[in-house]
């Protein structure tokens, strides 16, 4: 079993143009995207990354001088924050460019990063990506091992830079030491730490992982990466010291091996040394590393395949810090499990635990979801799916409305008959809401989209 001395953290759902990100852990705090679009934070503050000049809270507090927030991100020790005019804000730990702002300086107060619009999706860790709507990416931060892809092995960058030659990228994910796209031929690629990368070396332009094709999901952890293929597997390579690939052993691979015994995922986290998912039933499973509970199946053990994390259904939204995980509800209530020393859990305590917990006074959860989850005379088929569903019982000029799961629009159509084809290309993986309305009654309904 290996001793921790120092913090890391992953956060990557499925970064997209169309689904925002509403929960994110970093080293050893958490956020929390409001239906407002203002946000909550808890957790270690000393380097201000709970966006106040409060101490630690073991409750959420609010994140100063945020607003118009539409998707949020968490480093190891800085936050991050795109807003509805596409810009990036960031705050907290800035020694190494983390805050994007042409400086060092560490800041509690949210900061513009410079020289950046037209931002998409974003994901952070000691270094940050952001995907620009033309479909390249821009990135600053951290850079020892190559993870800004711009042809360097700099220290670090305080403002942002290009990946070098990588275009038509249709997701991101960090990882501590790596980076990774997937771009929309659907393969995947990476750069920065070896065994990460997929290869045997540090690599600071990006290469593309061997062996994955049909890909739609990737995260990043520390030393290892996962990613979903469209059949709803899920894949791994990197480091497996603490089982973290989950495929039964403890060996290292640069080579993609399948996770063990796990089909119908609809996303995927990474935290340090342990993964998470979320089947289409909406439970979530988890391996790796669980010496302070992070898996959340309610002992202390390692485990080198997934086991089910306890009590959790209805989940729509999974995040992996230190040693600690976070999950969101289709209530838009927030559950947390592992390390609570500095309060990363949110629930009033600073005690660890093995099993979920509720995260205690968050802002107001959206009664958006609440009135869409009910029962409705539609129906779906397939449901799951891939891009493309038919919605029975609509009629003829009446309106398709698809939430994500804080209640924002994402998709409006027309329905043209009894049986209508919906077309989700454009939304990432994960969970919706269908809303629909002919003029006299308005049913609704959830889907998943694999």
């Amino acid at each position: 079993m290996r001793s921790i001395a120092f913090w890391l953290t992953a956060i990557c759902l499925f970064p997209s143009v169309s689904t925002a990100q509403k929960i994110a852990c970093g080293g050893q705090h958490s956020l929390y995207l409001c239906i407002d679009s203002t946000m909550n934070a808890w957790g270690w503050n000393s380097l201000g990354q709970l966006g106040n000049v409060l101490g630690n809270s073991n409750v959420p507090v609010a994140v100063d001088s945020i607003s118009h927030a539409k998707a949020i991100s968490a480093g190891v020790d800085h936050s991050m924050a795109l807003k509805d005019d596409s810009t990036v804000w960031a705050w907290g730990y800035n020694t190494n460019g983390e805050l994007g702002n042409g400086t060092t300086v560490t800041s509690s107060s949210p900061t513009q990063v410079i020289g950046l619009t037209d931002v998409t999706a974003i994901s952070s860790m000691n270094h940050t990506l952001a995907l620009k709507s033309d479909s390249t990416i821009r990135t600053w931060g951290n850079n020892g091992f190559g993870q800004l892809g711009d042809g360097t092995t700099v220290g670090y960058s305080a403002v942002p830079v290009q990946v070098s030659g990588l275009t038509s990228v249709t997701k991101i994910a960090c990882g501590y030491y790596h980076s990774l796209a997937i771009k929309s031929d659907s393969t995947v690629w990476a750069w920065g730490y070896g065994l990460a990368n997929g290869s045997s070396m540090a690599s600071n332009v990006p290469i593309p992982v061997a062996g994955l094709t049909g890909m739609v999901g990737i995260a990043g952890g520390n030393t290892f990466s996962l990613a979903i293929k469209s059949d709803s597997t899920v894949w791994a390579w990197g480091a497996n010291n603490e089982g973290e690939l989950g495929n039964g052993t403890t060996t290292n691979s640069i080579i993609p091996v399948q996770v063990s015994g796990l089909s119908g995922v609809v996303a995927i986290v990474c935290g340090v040394y342990h993964s998470l998912a979320i089947r289409s039933d909406g439970t979530v499973w988890s391996w790796g590393f669980n010496l302070y509970g992070q898996l959340g199946n309610g002992s202390n053990t390692d485990s080198h395949v997934p086991v089910q994390v306890t009590g959790l259904t209805n989940i729509v939204e999974i995040a992996g810090g230190y040693a600690y995980s976070y999950a969101l509800r289709n209530d838009g209530t927030a559950w947390t499990w592992g390390t609570n020393s500095y309060g990363q859990l949110g629930n009033g305590t600073n005690l660890s635990t093995n099993v979920p917990v509720q995260v205690t006074g968050l802002c107001a959860i959206t009664s958006s979801v609440n009135e869409l989850w009910n029962q409705s005379r539609l129906s779906v088929f397939p449901n799951p799916f891939q891009n493309e569903f038919v919605l029975n019982g609509t009629k003829e000029n009446g309106l398709v409305i698809i939430f994500d799961v804080a209640g924002h629009v994402v998709m409006q159509q027309t329905t043209t008959d009894v049986k209508t084809m919906i077309n989700t290309e454009m939304l990432a993986s994960g969970f919706y809401f269908v809303n629909y309305s002919d003029g006299t009654k308005t049913e609704n309904i959830k889907i998943v989209k694999l």
